[in-house]
């Protein structure tokens, strides 16, 4: 019914993924300009792209005056703890929303969309009292607490999806060659399910790291701070940015996301049935 694109369609196509691409990778490319530029570059009335005068001054400001270092590992360590715990809450809480249909799991699963319209501004006042009701306030802990559970809607919706891609065949077929419950899961849907556990990680991870509002309200203690909250220091109280150290921390803090999905995006392009006829 639908015959090969034309020459014309084709370099359509090629033109817009190549504009669509030039959109998204100018701010960091001007990112990385900025952040090797000196003072007086970044005050030029006609900025340019390439720094006449590249420097790496910027850098060791944005370590040495916020301790962005000890930032990116609180950044890191908040993140990866949040990943983890989304995914191994979410994974069997989706497949049960998944595979046993009820109307209680039709409720829960409206009411986990629903929650995702509660705005910030709402919650955080709650949030704090009871934090510091348990302990947890001013916490690394309290604070991979509220990721988790504010990442938790969407990856439960995600990650169902992924489950009812999965044929009930396949499952009732490893059950006929005698295989338990569990053995099923491990052995059919877990390796099936490899690009949504992927998928869900990845979202998980680059929102607790980029996450500023929770991070800044309830942690107060500079050692503990995440990347977010250091780098607004860089803000001064006239809202004035000092935009050289900003540019280059800015630039660091984005290394982690694009190097933990570097690692992990072949995953979201595996996941094929091949993974069922293992074992």
């Amino acid at each position: 019914m639908f015959g090969k694109p034309s020459r014309t369609g084709r370099t359509l196509q090629y033109v817009a993924l190549t504009g669509y691409l030039i959109f998204l990778g100018f701010p960091l490319v001007w990112l990385l300009s900025t952040a090797f530029k000196p003072p007086r570059e970044l005050v030029q009335l006609h900025p340019t792209l390439i720094p006449s005068n590249p420097t790496v001054q910027n850098f060791v400001q944005a370590f040495t005056e916020q301790q962005l270092g000890r930032a990116a590992l609180n950044s890191l360590q908040v993140s990866l703890a949040s990943a983890l715990l989304t995914v191994l809450v979410a994974l069997p809480a989706s497949y049960a929303l998944a595979r046993f249909r009820t109307k209680l799991g039709t409720v829960a699963l409206g009411w986990v969309l629903l929650s995702q319209l509660f705005p910030f501004v709402l919650l955080i006042i709650p949030i704090f009292l009871i934090l510091r009701q348990v302990g947890l306030a001013n916490t690394h802990a309290g604070l991979v607490l509220i990721y988790v559970v504010w990442a938790l809607p969407f990856a439960l919706w995600m990650l169902q999806g992924f489950v009812r891609n999965i044929p009930r065949e396949l499952e009732e077929a490893a059950s006929v060659d005698g295989a338990t419950r569990l053995q099923v899961l491990r052995r059919v849907v877990f390796p099936l399910l490899a690009p949504g556990i992927v998928a869900t990680a990845l979202f998980s991870f680059i929102s607790a790291w980029n996450e500023f509002f929770f991070a800044l309200v309830l942690v107060k203690t500079p050692e503990l701070a995440t990347l977010p909250v250091a780098l607004a220091r860089f803000v001064g109280i006239e809202g004035t940015a000092r935009l050289g150290p900003l540019a280059a921390g800015s630039l660091l803090a984005t290394l982690p996301s694009l190097i933990f999905f570097a690692v992990m995006q072949r995953r979201l392009s595996s996941g094929s049935l091949a993974g069922a006829v293992k074992g």
